[in-house]
């Protein structure tokens, strides 16, 4: 039976009773791990060629633009404190359904491995799948990783594999592309079985944008065998939070449970009623990272760091922090 993660991501607005809320309503319509994030605003880096992006002399841009002080309020409003996440695992725990989190800077760790979770699970952003030192703490703590793989090179996907076998862990690797929303000629579901060749558990992160694409990609990737499949999850109206567009609600969380229970040779058939040109998702095992992904990747890889002393400690340094 394929795992069902439901992402709050920050559609919680950084209110508890709306939290509360999304696990109740996650745990209700059949997900099996409702996943949070620690992030602290503090731990936004200011790089100044963000501020005003870049673009070359011939329209290339090589730098996307995300001003650090807008960046840095818009995270501030939706903090939530250490209590907030010791609250978020008891109110699964209550709903019945497990907690999990993604660490988004090395100085979090030691917080997260101090909460009381009920398995030691843990999600990696994809921007941290070749962060190693990130990983080997991260690895000292945890029993499970759940690892997104997007706008990660080939070579770091294989050394990451190989740094999870040293460690003695279990891990999942779960396919995605890091483009906000991808289309679903972007989905290349056939890369899972690209990855299977390091985890038995392997899966798909879906970011297609629900009002165009609903749950198709992810249906697909089910019936192609995912054993995760990780959604954004809201119950709010999509244009009331950032991530909101690629969020599904829990009635379609509901409906992809639903479809989870049929047998494959149902799921299919499904499928191919339901996107006729189904073929378009399945793409290629191997493929370059687009220009957005690169993009993407320059900017989120090394957006949360440690401060120590005054200086950023990036989650892929050796530095102590």
């Amino acid at each position: 039976m394929v795992q069902l993660i439901a992402e709050l991501c920050q559609n919680h607005c950084g209110d508890r009773k709306l939290l509360g809320e999304m696990i109740a309503a996650a745990a209700e319509n059949g997900a099996d791990i409702v996943k949070s994030q620690i992030i602290f605003s503090e731990d936004l880096t200011h790089r100044r060629e963000f501020d005003e992006g870049e673009v070359l002399s011939d329209g290339t841009r090589i730098a996307i633009k995300r001003p650090y002080a807008a960046e840095y309020e818009r995270l501030k409003a939706l903090d939530l404190t250490e209590d907030d996440h010791r609250f978020f695992i008891d109110e699964c725990k209550r709903c019945n359904v497990l907690p999990m989190t993604t660490v988004f800077s090395r100085n979090r760790i030691p917080f997260a491995a101090s909460l009381p979770w009920p398995k030691r699970i843990v999600k990696v952003a994809s921007y941290d799948c070749a962060s190693y030192q990130m990983l080997k703490e991260l690895s000292e703590n945890f029993d499970h990783l759940y690892i997104s793989t997007g706008a990660t090179f080939d070579e770091e996907v294989a050394k990451t594999a190989e740094l999870m076998r040293a460690c003695g862990k279990i891990f999942s690797l779960l396919h995605c592309v890091t483009s906000y929303p991808n289309t679903m000629e972007m989905c290349n579901l056939r890369r899972m079985q690209w990855l299977k060749q390091f985890t038995p558990s392997v899966g798909w992160s879906d970011h297609t944008l629900v009002k165009r694409d609903g749950l198709k990609a992810s249906k697909a990737a089910i019936a192609l065998g995912a054993d995760v499949i990780e959604r954004h999850f809201t119950i709010l109206p999509e244009d009331q939070t950032k991530d909101g567009p690629v969020s599904i609600t829990p009635t379609m969380l509901k409906e992809l449970h639903d479809f989870a229970t049929l047998d494959t040779a149902t799921q299919t058939k499904e499928i191919r009623k339901e996107i006729p040109d189904w073929k378009t998702v399945l793409g290629t095992e191997t493929r370059p990272l687009t220009p957005t992904e690169l993009l993407n990747r320059d900017y989120y890889r090394g957006r949360f760091a440690s401060k120590v002393e005054g200086k950023w400690v990036y989650n892929w340094e050796t530095k102590s922090v």
